[in-house]
């Protein structure tokens, strides 16, 4: 499995970043053929984040999309790809399937000004996410964390390697079960130690790392830090509760697991 890091900017485009997105790839029999292919799903797909996925693969290959929550920097450049989809020009694209939580057609809908029916349905197969669900070769778990909004961390595992995945969260028991023995764990480190944080939202980098050790994985990788934060205070925080392996996430960072 291969984990392409698209954009990790915290809850809008940085400098050096788009926003949220994560493309995974692993290779898997075709359901009508039955030969291998490279099977393609994204996790989420924030603002500034279908730009740059042209980097690294044609964005019409991908398979499937999850979204964590409806917030810009984690669903907002469906938007771009609704369009992509509807007029490219080869041709209208097939649906594909888009899990996201309960209200992600209507949300998309009213972010380009469609009507609600048929909004994007007829581009998009949307799906509420459920506890597992198989895309290819991709087993891909979900379960609701703390946020204001619905939000869901996911875990996607194929090849036998996982990758946990945070989305936005404050630290809760859900978020350590999802990552419990995973390879890599991706962290939302939004705060920082010291700063009248409000609960139930994001997360420090010491408060990744206590996830991280509780959690027993193997690999932590910080990422969603926003552009006002330098990125190093996560680091230096999340070393004070996690002796493993720590490093921050990058836009073009590709993890061989």
């Amino acid at each position: 499995m291969r984990l392409t890091v698209v954009g990790c900017s915290g809850s809008y485009p940085g400098p050096d970043s788009a926003a949220s997105s994560y493309l995974f790839e692993a290779e898997g029999p075709d359901g009508d053929t039955g030969r291998t292919r490279t099977w393609r799903i994204l996790v989420d797909l924030g603002n500034g984040a279908l730009g740059q996925l042209h980097r690294y693969v044609d964005p019409l290959t991908v398979d499937a999309v999850l979204i964590s929550h409806l917030h810009a920097d984690h669903c907002l450049d469906l938007c771009g790809y609704y369009v992509m989809r509807k007029y490219h020009p080869t041709g209208a694209q097939p649906r594909i399937p888009v899990w996201g939580p309960p209200d992600t057609p209507g949300r998309m809908a009213r972010a380009y000004d469609l009507p609600l029916d048929p909004g994007m349905g007829e581009e998009f197969d949307f799906r509420p996410h459920r506890p597992v669900v198989e895309i290819g070769p991709f087993r891909v778990e979900s379960v609701p964390v703390v946020h204001p909004v619905d939000a869901f961390a996911l875990r996607v595992t194929a090849d036998g390697r996982s990758v946990a995945y945070s989305g936005d969260t404050g630290p809760c028991e859900a978020l350590e079960g999802i990552a419990a023995g995973a390879d890599l764990f991706l962290c939302e480190a939004s705060f920082r130690d010291g700063e009248d944080n409000p609960p139930d939202l994001h997360m420090t980098g010491s408060e990744c790392g206590t996830a991280a050790r509780r959690a027993g994985v193997e690999r932590l990788v910080l990422t969603h830090v926003p552009p006002w934060h330098d990125p190093q205070d996560a680091l230096t925080e999340a070393r004070t509760t996690w002796d493993g392996p720590v490093e921050l996430a990058v836009a073009g960072a590709v993890y061989e697991l």
